[in-house]
């Protein structure tokens, strides 16, 4: 892939004696929307968070528009990972805080935006995932699962940031609300021109947002390809997980 938006290199990771990222592999362009599939303990959450620069990796590369984060002085890093962005797989909105105050956060403390402007800001992110104005000034405890998700997408998406990542997007949601905030996603996603990442193993949220899959288990990328290239594969792994079965190559821990 000629100039990746993020490029993965080799990436090793262990915690003590247990190894979660042995070997990974991986390229992202610039608008592309990955996901990576696996299931619970493969490494999904510890390969994000190491591209974020939340945790350092044993060794390998990774590079944001060409930039080596890792090994890199902190403040020259910083300028790259400022321009990432995050849905977390619980929202994660500060309970002390109401619903735009939550979506402004990062005009506020990043870009010292005034208050005044970032609250007209966050509505009209709140009005681009679905959320009227009414909700701005409400706290959010007094969402449903699915309003909440919407709150932590405009708050992923209003800085405007080149990369977003994607934890979990579904997870807890029936599965139409799952949809609309998959098709929230893409249409979000597009309309700033972010590259995404996504983690998943919601495989019907995995085939609507993905320009490409990759499957990781036991910490390497056993698979990847296009969603077309999906419903083709022969890869035991992937077969299995899809299938969701209990017989193949993927051992569950007991």
């Amino acid at each position: 892939m000629k100039n990746p938006k993020i490029a993965v290199k080799n990436l090793h990771k262990a915690f003590g004696d247990k190894t979660v990222l042995d070997g990974v592999d991986l390229e992202i362009a610039s608008g592309e929307s990955l996901v990576v599939i696996g299931g619970s303990g493969t490494g999904k959450s510890v390969l994000i968070k190491c591209i974020q620069g939340l945790i350092t990796p044993d060794s390998g590369s990774i590079k944001i528009d060409g930039f080596e984060t890792i090994g890199a002085e902190r403040k020259d890093a910083e300028k790259f990972y400022a321009k990432m962005g995050m849905l977390f797989q619980g929202g994660a909105l500060f309970d002390s805080l109401t619903v735009w105050e939550n979506v402004a956060f990062g005009l506020i403390e990043n870009q010292k935006m005034s208050r005044k402007q970032a609250k007209e800001m966050a509505i009209k992110y709140l009005h681009q995932v679905g959320l009227s104005a009414d909700v701005a000034d409400l706290s959010p405890s007094e969402l449903s699962g699915g309003m909440q998700k919407r709150v932590g997408l405009a708050r992923a998406i209003a800085t405007q940031p080149d990369i977003i990542f994607f934890d979990e997007p579904t997870t807890g949601l029936d599965p139409i609300m799952a949809d609309v905030i998959n098709d929230l996603i893409i249409n979000s996603v597009k309309k700033i021109g972010a590259s995404a990442l996504t983690i998943t193993h919601d495989m019907a949220s995995a085939r609507k947002i993905a320009d490409r899959i990759a499957m990781l288990y036991k910490g390497k990328i056993v698979w990847q390809g296009t969603v077309e290239e999906l419903k083709k594969t022969d890869n035991p792994y992937v077969i299995q997980f899809m299938n969701g079965s209990s017989q193949g190559p993927i051992k569950v821990e007991l």
